[in-house]
């Protein structure tokens, strides 16, 4: 398993509409298993392919944050089939936004199916943080990111602050 580098808002990438998988291979897991490894070496909970420049529908989650007792999940091509119209708020955070957090409403519950890293059809019914964290992360395969949720003044702040924190440029003191 090989640690990828995570891609940073701005970025056109992270705006591109993720393809579907046609077949799970040992290619696609292989990615999801890289996936996995990157998304724990950045202390996330989730991440989506896109986000290390692969335009797939592929996504991993792990909301337990037990680093003794992992409990991946793998979701290719995910649908979600039904949202609740009562509304949750979270605070999230995203590994392609840096150090930025905002609160975010999102449904509390939703029914999603998706193929599993084996290629067997799934149907599961999620709520809570899990809820929002597949909401989050099927959200990025669309090419939308969390702050598009927010006012367009403090989106910009926001893209302003990562702007600068890409260009900095290395200093040495001599």
């Amino acid at each position: 398993m090989t640690v990828k580098t995570i891609i940073t808002e701005p970025n056109k990438i992270l705006r591109q509409i993720s393809k579907p998988v046609d077949k799970i291979t040992k290619e696609e897991q292989n990615l999801m298993d890289d996936m996995l490894e990157t998304m724990y070496a950045a202390n996330g909970i989730g991440l989506a392919a896109i986000q290390i420049g692969i335009p797939k529908r592929i996504i991993v989650l792990d909301i337990g944050r037990d680093k003794d007792n992992k409990e991946p999940m793998y979701f290719v091509n995910p649908v979600i089939k039904e949202k609740n119209l009562t509304k949750s708020t979270y605070e999230e955070g995203c590994l392609s936004v840096p150090d930025q957090f905002a609160e975010i409403e999102r449904p509390s519950k939703c029914e999603v199916e998706y193929l599993d890293y084996y290629g067997e059809k799934k149907n599961l019914k999620a709520e809570g943080i899990l809820a929002t964290c597949i909401q989050h992360e099927l959200d990025h395969l669309e090419g939308i990111l969390f702050i598009d949720y927010l006012s367009k003044l403090k989106k910009s702040i926001i893209i302003k602050k990562l702007s600068k924190k890409n260009k900095k440029i290395d200093r040495i003191v001599v």
